[in-house]
């Protein structure tokens, strides 16, 4: 197989030098690059040849690799055969003012074409020139150097070789992994039911190269039996690179524990997890320069010892382990991971890192790299967070704070940057005119016109000129702050088709929001920048929905479902049938509610859970059940818990207590899903309503989307967002063989056939009650068949 590298990514990693500095590039603005190299480019006259492909094939470490670029120009005289090679740059920064990196880095790459073509051409030397543009004020400057082909190839063999060191480092460290990957054992003593299979299943859809959704019910042991057969996968090179991608801290903590107990079964494997950027920072000393940092200043400069030293020393680099050598080294810890994740075999992080249009990461995922295989961990999460990700919105009240800052102010500065914010005044200032009820707080509105986008463009270039020539003024940051949600906000417009909505809020600011009402196109763009991917939950159900939402159905989709591996009887599953928790009827069955959780907590004292669909329902419960049992322990979910707190809430549900403890918690909360209370830490979940979320205008634009499109609009919206986060919610209470215990769904619409058709195998285990003398009933036969 060819490994193929740009000469512009070879250059980078080769040559990059000094201080890690923030980019801020929009879609807009590259857009507006290649403008300006398509005016300098015609200016250049009839003999100058624009973007021509150079390619070099070579052996690096026994390995074959295609070097391969674009030169923005190239000019070849048919007389003397003298070749000129241009390379054009464009930013803010004055000429003058680039740094020693910067021109390394765009001469080096006009080099390294030029060197081809010298070889090529089988010339003695080659004029380079440099091309840069400058934003602000539209003044180009070019410089030329005229270098021998015995200079060009010296410079090039010097990168060749830098790169060919950590070629070797990484390709030594795979023949390792490969060969200990072909000896490698299950780590546990034996497979779970079911298990073995679907990791069968895993292996054979990577090496098939297909996607594969698959639901795995609590206890099947879903981290080891996707990372075990993707790990064997390394053998033969089926596979370069794992990607574990999951919406939750916990869940990651669950990979890094299992890739462990693979390497103490002698798998070699390098893995990172990235952290997010604002939880890992490190922070600045006291009396640093704004702007700057001790971790960000010179960071190139002291990157590659620091990677030296991880790679050398540690295989897991957990969160801990970069903070210690990212300290070690000073270098910023964040970039430090993503730099590291080069050498890495399994990167464990979010699902942003391969999925947000504006967070992904560039390196792995500008162009599909066939060695990558994406397992996704409870997938069921990344319909509503895929929704997140291509929406935004663009507020006006930092624009009013920026227009108070600078009022009664006469500075040339400030008359720059009131120009700069007049596009952006003016569409606010339109704003309400295009509202069809003018008297509602949210509303969706037409698609806007291309002037009133443009307006929006004008002041995003504006802004970055104004940013770049006043770095040191006082009201930089917040003008950088607002650019950035004005470049995010264009960035996903973008993206503005069918499939969005244009909402307008006048409250609590006139807020104008993009909403992504079915991101699954981008998604299943995304999955295919990989070889193979793996989704995978407790709760896929329907499947046929998640298909829809995930992956378009896609003509690549397999679907597997796995059994429950425990036995069935050690779960009962009751409904009453004589509740309603409709909000119409909530109060009328609040007493008949109270009554069936007496009824589930008197039959065994222990530990219970209930979960409620909103913060308010739940305190209306919580209240009156403990007005009503005032002996019983109660806890509740605390509207803004932090980590602690949470983890302060688990701790409760202890194995040892010897009195019951009863605690009430949100629907598609924290305690809904990813937490594990095995054993007598939980021995019953109640579950009050069908979980349906809140009627909002966002959620009934999806339901009239959905409506159009397959003419199921209320369950898209509803009804299956809803039942997923019940199911969650139940699958808490199963964690082992060796658990048992009681689901209790409170709501009479559990049991009509819009809701059993929903329900998995391991849920058929189920006796509907029709009043509390036969719920109480059941409730004592299940637990003196379990004793």
């Amino acid at each position: 197989m060819v490994q193929k590298i740009g000469i512009r990514e070879l250059i980078e990693f080769t040559l990059r030098s000094g201080d890690l500095v923030a980019q801020s590039r929009s879609n807009h603005t590259a857009l507006e690059g290649a403008r300006i190299h398509r005016k300098l480019q015609k200016q250049a006259g009839p003999d100058y040849q624009k973007e021509i492909s150079l390619s070099y094939e070579t052996t690096l470490d026994d390995q074959a690799i295609k070097i391969e670029g674009r030169a923005d120009g190239v000019i070849i005289d048919p007389d003397t055969h003298a070749i000129l090679v241009d390379e054009i740059k464009t930013a803010e920064t004055d000429f003058a003012e680039l740094t020693q990196d910067a021109l390394t880095r765009y001469w080096g790459q006009a080099k390294f074409y030029a060197w081809i073509l010298a070889d090529q051409e089988k010339v003695d030397q080659v004029t380079v020139q440099l091309t840069y543009f400058q934003t602000t004020t539209e003044i180009v400057t070019r410089k030329q150097q005229i270098c021998t082909h015995d200079d060009l190839t010296k410079f090039v063999q010097d990168v060749l070789k830098e790169y060919e060191f950590w070629l070797h480092l990484r390709s030594q460290w795979v023949t390792e992994r490969n060969q200990a990957a072909k000896q490698l054992q299950f780590p546990y003593a034996d497979f779970r039911a079911g298990q073995h299979q679907f990791a069968g299943v895993v292996y054979k859809t990577i090496a098939a190269q297909k996607i594969l959704l698959t639901e795995a019910p609590t206890g099947t042991g879903k981290t080891i039996a996707t990372l075990f057969p993707t790990v064997k996968s390394f053998v033969d090179n089926k596979v370069q690179r794992i990607f574990y991608l999951t919406a939750k801290t916990s869940t990651r903590a669950v990979a890094e524990h299992t890739l462990n107990d693979l390497r103490t079964h002698h798998a070699k494997l390098k893995s990172v997890t990235i952290t997010a950027k604002d939880k890992i920072a490190f922070p600045v000393p006291e009396g640093y320069p704004a702007g700057h940092s001790p971790y960000t200043d010179g960071y190139y400069d002291r990157i590659k010892p620091a990677l030296k030293d991880l790679i050398a020393h540690e295989d897991n680099w957990d969160r801990a382990t970069i903070e210690k050598y990212a300290h070690k080294h000073t270098v910023d810890p964040f970039e430090f991971s993503l730099d590291a994740s080069l050498f890495a075999d399994v990167v464990i992080g979010d699902y942003n890192y391969l999925f947000d249009p504006q967070s992904y990461l560039l390196r792995f995922f500008a162009n599909p790299q066939p060695g990558n295989v994406f397992l996704i961990d409870e997938a069921h999460n990344l319909v509503s967070r895929s929704r997140e990700m291509y929406s935004a919105e663009l507020t006006q009240a930092p624009l009013k704070a920026i227009e108070k800052n600078i009022r009664g102010q006469k500075t040339q500065a400030i008359a720059d940057l009131r120009k700069a914010l007049k596009p952006l005044k003016a569409n606010f200032k339109k704003l309400p005119i295009l509202l069809p009820e003018p008297a509602l707080d949210e509303q969706p509105i037409a698609d806007l016109e291309d002037d009133f986008i443009n307006q929006f463009y004008q002041s995003q270039e504006l802004l970055r000129d104004w940013l770049g020539q006043n770095q040191d003024h006082l009201l930089h940051e917040d003008v950088l702050n607002y650019f950035f949600e004005l470049n995010s906000w264009l960035r996903i417009y973008d993206f503005y088709g069918d499939n969005y909505q244009t909402i307008a809020k006048t409250k609590p600011t006139l807020t104008l929001a993009l909403r992504c009402l079915d991101a699954s196109p981008y998604l299943q763009e995304s999955l295919h920048k990989g070889a193979a991917t793996i989704l995978f939950s407790a709760t896929l159900s329907p499947l046929n929905y998640y298909q829809e939402t995930l992956t378009a159905n896609d003509s690549d989709d397999l679907v597997f479902r796995m059994p429950s591996p425990f036995p069935l009887n050690n779960q009962r599953l009751l409904i009453t049938n004589y509740i309603q928790t409709t909000y119409a009827q909530r109060a009328a069955n609040l007493p008949k509610i109270i009554t069936a959780l007496q009824e589930m907590i008197v039959a065994k004292t222990g530990n219970y859970l209930v979960f409620l669909p909103s913060y308010s329902y739940l305190t209306e419960v919580a209240n009156e059940f403990q007005l009503k049992n005032p002996t019983v322990n109660v806890i509740q979910q605390d509207t803004y818990h932090d980590a602690q707190s949470r983890q302060e809430f688990l701790d409760q549900f202890a194995a040892t207590n010897t009195e019951t403890l009863v605690g009430f918690a949100v629907l598609g909360g924290s305690f809904a899903e990813g937490i594990d209370l095995k054993g007598d830490r939980l021995i019953g979940v109640a579950i009050i309503s069908v979980g349906l979320p809140g009627l909002s205008l966002e959620n009934n634009l999806i339901k009239d989307y959905y409506q159009a499109k397959n003419h199921q609009g209320f369950a898209y919206a509803y009804q299956l967002p809803g039942f997923n986060n019940v199911m969650q919610a139940g699958g808490r209470l199963i964690r082992d063989a060796t658990d048992h215990g009681i689901i209790l769904l409170i709501d009479q619409r559990f049991a009509t056939a819009r809701y059993q058709r929903l329900f998995p195998p391991h849920w058929q285990n189920q006796h509907q009650v029709r009043n509390a003398d036969e719920l109480a009933q059941q409730l004592k036969l299940f637990w003196e068949s379990q004793s």
